[in-house]
């Protein structure tokens, strides 16, 4: 649900509804585009491979202490951003991060948390060339077949990649890796829903049949004309025509952190075209208060926020009642955490509106598989239809190659000489 009371004061009601009857038409076009498949990915996803996922998440968490996945961006953001979100890896099997950089200081870190442990890889990439995960999967490799020996090495490396051709995927079918899918139709940063996020998701314990489930229902709500997605998307494209070019995703549950990122990454490269697009940033609340607060509070008014908010109660911690009243926390006594975080939470939409923020609120029933896999549903819906609404192309990436090419040219690739 989508509640937009605390921004309407900021919009013409009228040039709204005039937006927002162009924005309901462009679901038909989101479904029929060449990279549309995550439209329907909830309810056409391969059953097989879907089965295969779950398979190979058990034999992981039985014979791994880690697993290593290697992907960068849309390969390991979802994924990552899904796990925190739900609370972290559940059972023996702890995920890391690689291939996300260059950085020999983050590799030798996880080399060095490794250990003597065992370990297996899940290498997300649909070409296998992508320079940072082609590094990476390097290294690791090495180290799965000097522990392990070559043959028992390929037992443990996890390919997910391309159907039917490309470098990781002719490795994979040479070497005997097991396989899942990237799809043809489907971007990265839309991906995590479909074997690019589902099989690091499963070994982290998390119900990958609740999560489809959850996408499954937002898809219902959303597919006819866009529902509550649409009106997100409208609402930001008008609040750009108004000079507010900066979104802010604000939470107060440190567990989304990665949840921010992802969305960061699905807008700002969904959007950020032709010198067009609203700039994505987050705050993780109470504590950026403490530091972006100021800001938000009385700095420039070219920002709105958009506040993702939980309406379940948690009633498991409450301030301690002590004889004393040293830090002045008496009147606070016995209540419980979760309410004091949600009068923060409500304090501060109050105070930012009043500075003149528009703020808007996404609300959400609880933090489990179903909302999660609703919200990145509805959130995908989102960025799509504003990506058409602002006259952009919202699943292609031009400009992430213009780096690559200088990089290339640098470091001496061949076809690449200045």
């Amino acid at each position: 649900m989508i509640e937009f009371k605390y921004a309407k004061g900021f919009v013409d009601e009228a040039e709204y509804q005039k937006v927002i009857d162009v924005t309901r038409t462009y679901v038909a076009r989101a479904e029929q585009d060449a990279f549309g498949g995550w439209v329907n990915l909830p309810i056409n996803y391969d059953k097989v491979e879907f089965e295969r996922i779950k398979k190979a998440a058990k034999k992981i968490n039985d014979d791994s202490d880690y697993l290593v996945c290697i992907g960068i961006g849309g390969s390991y953001l979802g994924h990552r951003a899904v796990i925190e979100a739900l609370g972290g890896e559940k059972g023996r099997t702890k995920i890391l991060y690689a291939g996300n950089s260059l950085s020999v200081r983050s590799i030798r870190r996880i080399v060095d948390q490794i250990g003597d442990a065992d370990f297996s890889v899940n290498v997300i990439s649909k070409s296998g060339t992508t320079t940072e995960p082609a590094v990476a999967f390097r290294i690791f490799k090495q180290m799965l077949i000097d522990k392990y020996g070559t043959e028992e090495a390929a037992k443990r490396i996890y390919a997910t990649t391309d159907a039917a051709k490309g470098a990781l995927h002719d490795e994979a079918v040479a070497k005997g890796y097991e396989s899942f899918v990237v799809p043809d139709n489907i971007g990265g940063r839309y991906s995590v829903l479909s074997a690019v996020g589902l099989l690091a998701i499963a070994v982290a314990g998390v119900s990958i049949d609740a999560l489809m489930d959850g996408a499954a229902e937002e898809r219902t709500a959303l597919i006819s004309d866009g529902g509550a997605a649409a009106e997100y998307a409208a609402l930001r494209n008008v609040l750009l025509t108004k000079g507010f070019n900066i979104e802010i995703l604000a939470n107060f549950e440190p567990q989304f952190t990665y949840f921010n990122e992802w969305w960061k990454q699905l807008f700002g490269e969904s959007e950020g075209k032709d010198e067009k697009g609203v700039f994505p940033a987050s705050v993780i609340d109470s504590t950026d208060l403490h530091s972006m607060g100021q800001y938000i509070q009385q700095g420039r008014r070219n920002l709105f926020e958009t506040f993702v908010e939980v309406t379940r109660d948690y009633a498991d911690m409450m301030v301690p009642v002590t004889e004393d009243n040293l830090d002045g926390l008496k009147y606070l006594e016995g209540r419980e955490l979760d309410y004091i975080n949600k009068t923060a939470n409500a304090a501060t939409r109050e105070a930012h509106v009043a500075g003149g923020v528009p703020v808007l609120e996404i609300v959400m029933p609880d933090i489990d598989e179903r909302s999660i896999g609703g919200l990145i549903y509805f959130f995908e819906m989102s960025c799509a239809l504003s990506g058409f609404t602002l006259g952009v192309n919202p699943f292609d990436q031009p400009g992430v190659e213009a780096y690559k090419t200088r990089m290339f040219e640098l470091l001496g690739k061949p076809g690449y000489e200045k």
